[in-house]
């Protein structure tokens, strides 16, 4: 089976190590897998396939800030992406972030509502079905169930220092990802499978499948850990996330420390 995954990296922060490591897998059981991703360095690998440049991807950020028109811009590294996809003609398209300044979602949804194949979008956070914000429980915001408009993320990512487009954004998100036939999605949690259903994305099978991990390397194992810091009388909790910040939990995790401590 021919594979092709896209998403915003290849191989570095969370989505991209997912991305590598599902196509690590796929190769090692004779599949063909491809993964195009936007920007950025990459492990080294074969079928990958870097879509965007560095000219480009300034270009749409400045689209993005100043117009709050993420994913409109990309138009021609998006066309010559689409003319790749056709040479490796896969049998199944995965999407996970197409969010990062990298693609045009109007030319790529376009393609793909006439593409006859399976096609499978993974959601990484909550930028698909609002018209600005990847997290909008920050500022405690339901606009996403009805319409979106007067953002109070604004200037969240993706930012946008000027104008506030979230009505119209929402309006295009929800005519291009409606009315796909072939369209599966997956959530890594029941939380975000639940927050799908209450969006205008309800209309699609939702599957939820965990992150995996490598149990090579996540196991109980012996360790002097405790001996060597001295902590064999206290309780570890440990907290895991690339950059500490209240979008990764940073102050839930001390709430959690008060209960449990």
């Amino acid at each position: 089976m021919r594979i092709l995954q896209i998403n915003t990296v290849c191989g570095t922060g969370s989505t991209g190590r997912i991305a590598l490591a599902l196509h690590n897998s796929l190769c090692e059981n004779k599949h063909e897998s491809y993964v195009a991703y936007g920007r950025g360095e990459r492990y080294t690998s074969n079928n990958l396939i870097k879509i965007s440049n560095r000219i480009d991807f300034y270009l749409h950020a400045v689209n993005t800030r100043l117009f709050d028109l993420h994913g409109y811009g990309s138009k021609m590294v998006t066309k010559l992406f689409l003319k790749k996809i056709v040479e490796i003609n896969p049998d199944i398209i995965h999407l996970h972030n197409i969010h990062g300044y990298y693609l045009n979602i109007e030319i790529l949804f376009s393609f793909l509502k006439s593409y006859k194949k399976p096609i499978i979008w993974t959601l990484h956070d909550c930028w698909p079905f609002t018209g600005h914000c990847a997290y909008f429980d920050y500022a405690d915001c339901e606009n996403w169930q009805t319409h979106c408009h007067n953002c109070p993320e604004k200037r969240s990512y993706p930012k946008s220092i000027c104008f506030d487009n979230s009505y119209t954004n929402f309006e295009k998100k929800r005519t291009l990802f409606s009315n796909i036939d072939n369209l599966t999605f997956v959530t890594p949690s029941v939380w975000l499978s639940d927050i799908m259903k209450d969006s205008f994305l309800r209309e699609y099978s939702i599957k939820v499948i965990n992150n995996g991990i490598d149990l090579d390397i996540f196991k109980p194992r012996e360790s002097s850990f405790r001996e060597r810091y001295n902590l064999n009388k206290h309780f570890i909790i440990l907290g895991v996330a690339s950059v500490w910040n209240r979008r990764k939990g940073f102050d839930t995790f001390f709430k959690v420390i008060k209960i449990v401590v």
